[in-house]
């Protein structure tokens, strides 16, 4: 694959220092900027932009992401309960062009979906800890085993794996302390294949924001 980046390089090299990402095809492929090179041939441009299509799509596999889709992106990130037809008036798209887009987006990969957020602080958990776990990797199960059983703690809400000192991070939330020690003495301590286990308890939330900056 050495040899496909290289490839790959060379003609967005060439088609970078020709050209400009102006306009979408958007009654054709609503999703791929339509390059505008400068001083070569039509078929030439052509030729030079489809082959970096293909590489770009049928060795990497990923999708290609214009001004446009980026557009949709921040607007959707920030309002994403908008109707399609608010967001492509804040796109400055037609409600049909939007709404193709979104739907690459989606089919792609790009959007996973949407979900709820719920204040768990609102429903009386007021604890909140986060347990930094360094796990006996003597046996080469710990990790399944051990990640099999935390996932079974309702309490815990986030499971995160390192590299590293530190294998695992478990969040934790708990109604009070009271309750906390009851989870922690029954739930956690009784997950399999723990080495070590640090506990830090949460202050305050100082930035908590899930928009990708596009």
């Amino acid at each position: 694959f050495h040899i496909f980046d290289e490839i790959n390089v060379a003609i967005a090299v060439v088609v970078n220092a020709h050209s400009v990402f102006l306009l979408c095809l958007e009654n054709i492929r609503s999703s791929l900027p339509t390059p505008e090179l400068i001083g070569l041939p039509d078929s030439i441009e052509n030729c030079l932009f489809l082959i970096y299509l293909c590489f770009n799509f049928l060795i990497y596999g990923f999708f290609m992401l214009d001004d446009v889709d980026r557009r949709i992106l921040r607007q959707f990130q920030a309002a994403p309960d908008v109707s399609i037809a608010e967001l492509a008036d804040r796109c400055s798209l037609t409600t049909a062009s939007c709404w193709r887009r979104l739907e690459k987006l989606e089919s792609s990969g790009v959007i996973l979906g949407q979900e709820i957020v719920v204040d768990w602080q609102a429903l009386g958990f007021a604890v909140e800890v986060s347990l930094r776990i360094t796990l006996d990797k003597t046996q080469t199960t710990a990790f399944d085993e051990f990640l099999a059983k935390a996932r079974t703690v309702p309490e815990v809400l986030e499971i995160q794996t390192f590299l590293g000192r530190v294998d695992v991070r478990l969040l934790v939330i708990a109604r009070d302390m009271t309750h906390y020690q009851e989870v922690y003495r029954s739930r956690i301590l009784s997950l399999p294949h723990i080495a070590d286990i640090e506990a830090l308890m949460h202050v305050a939330r100082i930035k908590s924001h899930e928009a990708l900056p596009v």
